[in-house]
């Protein structure tokens, strides 16, 4: 383990990895049964995705533990799903067989951008503040994503809009409860804090109505139902529809798989301190390469774009600094392609306080904004505002990247802006025009 990992260079033991790597795992474990949910509504065989799901996202952890000795895990993205459920299948009338199919050409592009310079140019473009920026509006973020699933916020589907949730319901009360104890064993500095956090609150949620033990009945031996979903894409009537909504759709998969997946490695690495003097994560290239290797798997077992999840941050606060938490945590996927009942013992409410208060750390990242600099402080509120409001993290950084490159050139200083700048600005732009 040490040579694979270096894990004393890391400053880290197998210990603290493994609990990283369960720490996530419970975090995102939701992705199991919410996706299949989500994608079945196409049509698609609820079995068949959720191994689907499983196998993809063990995949894309192996890989990024394995290529890049990072601690990040990847699933099916959350908002991707629905965006190939609601827009490209319902909205624009593809059927799940073509969608797989965009989102492979999506992938295989994003993989051939991760493989070139420019995947060096896009990182290397953006100004620290705006890295700053993105740390702090993937805190926001994921403390939003706790509270809605902790029940303590509720989203108005009909007014569109967030009110406060039911905060005396057993689900977020059990939420505050977990949220006091684990701030509790954070103040006293209790390694694994989080962790144990998470397991405190789930035996408290047995009592609660909220923990439910595995319906050991339904635990399946088989992969066939695999067979639905697998190797489905369907390439030869992609065109039926025209190129414009071809191109829309791929489009807005890879701009939104790539900037998800370049996002959280900044933010999330950048709040923890694991960036290096120039603002770049080692090991993030092939982060990113896994990440686009495991949207094209995805997408031919039978599931949505695979991306890199914020709830690695969860992990990464546990103490993870190495690839080897991404592989146990991939491991518990692989084992809930048999045991998937077993993921859902863990309750959403037992793992919401992890999340916000992931939210709390990463929110430091503000500080080192110089909020005088209205050039700068404008696109950087924009990118942590609509990261949680427009529930994206890369509309997040396309409303900041297109702010800043405006605010500059209507300012006369077109030259500050980097040539790439003015390049994804567009990019972003005409995914919207597009998409409208």
């Amino acid at each position: 383990m040490e040579k694979l990992f270096q894990l004393k260079a890391h400053g880290t033991d197998v210990r603290t990895e493994v609990v990283g790597g369960l720490t996530t795992f419970f975090a995102m474990a939701y992705i199991i049964f919410v996706n299949p949910n989500v994608l079945s509504s196409t049509g698609m065989n609820w079995q068949g995705v959720m191994i689907a799901t499983c196998l993809a996202s063990a995949l894309g952890c192996f890989l990024t533990g394995l290529m890049s000795n990072v601690p990040f895990a990847q699933a099916p993205g959350m908002g991707l799903n629905a965006f190939f459920t609601y827009t490209i299948c319902f909205g624009m009338g593809y059927t799940w067989q073509q969608g797989l199919a965009i989102v492979l050409i999506s992938g295989l592009i994003f993989l051939l951008v991760s493989v070139t310079p420019l995947r060096g140019l896009v990182i290397a473009s953006i100004p620290a503040p705006f890295k700053n920026a993105i740390s702090a509006g993937i805190g926001l973020f994921i403390a939003f994503i706790g509270l809605i699933n902790a029940g303590i916020v509720r989203v108005d589907g009909d007014a569109g809009i967030t009110a406060l949730g039911d905060v005396t319901g057993s689900g977020a009360l059990l939420t505050i409860i977990g949220l006091i104890i684990t701030a509790v064993l954070i103040a006293y500095n209790v390694k694994g804090n989080i962790f144990i956090g998470i397991i405190i609150t789930t035996i408290i949620g047995a009592f609660m109505g909220q923990t439910q033990l595995p319906d050991l009945d339904s635990i399946s031996w088989s992969l066939a139902p695999l067979g639905e979903t697998f190797m489905q894409m369907e390439f030869h009537s992609l065109m039926s529809l025209g190129a414009l909504p071809l191109i829309t759709a791929t489009l807005s998969f890879f701009i939104v798989d790539m900037f998800d997946t370049v996002g959280t490695l900044l933010g999330v690495a950048g709040n923890a301190g694991m960036l290096d003097k120039d603002g770049n994560l080692h090991g993030g290239d092939r982060a990113i390469i896994a990440d686009a290797i495991a949207t094209c798997t995805g997408a031919v077992l039978g599931t949505s774009t695979v991306t890199t999840f914020v709830e690695s941050s969860t992990g990464i606060q546990s103490g993870a600094r190495t690839g080897m938490s991404s592989v146990v945590t991939g491991l518990l996927f692989v084992l809930c392609t048999f045991f998937a009942p077993v993921a859902g013992v863990v309750p959403g409410a037992a793992t919401a306080p992890a999340l916000i208060i992931v939210g709390v750390y990463m929110l430091r990242g503000a500080a080192n904004i110089d909020w005088s600099d209205f050039e700068v402080a404008l696109p950087a509120f924009l990118i942590i505002a609509m990261m949680p409001f427009a529930y994206s993290i890369s509309n997040g950084i396309g409303f900041g990247f297109i702010s800043y490159t405006l605010i500059k050139v209507l300012r006369g200083k077109a030259k500050e802006v980097p040539v790439l700048f003015y390049a994804l600005s567009v990019l972003f732009v005409a995914m919207y025009i597009l998409s409208a």
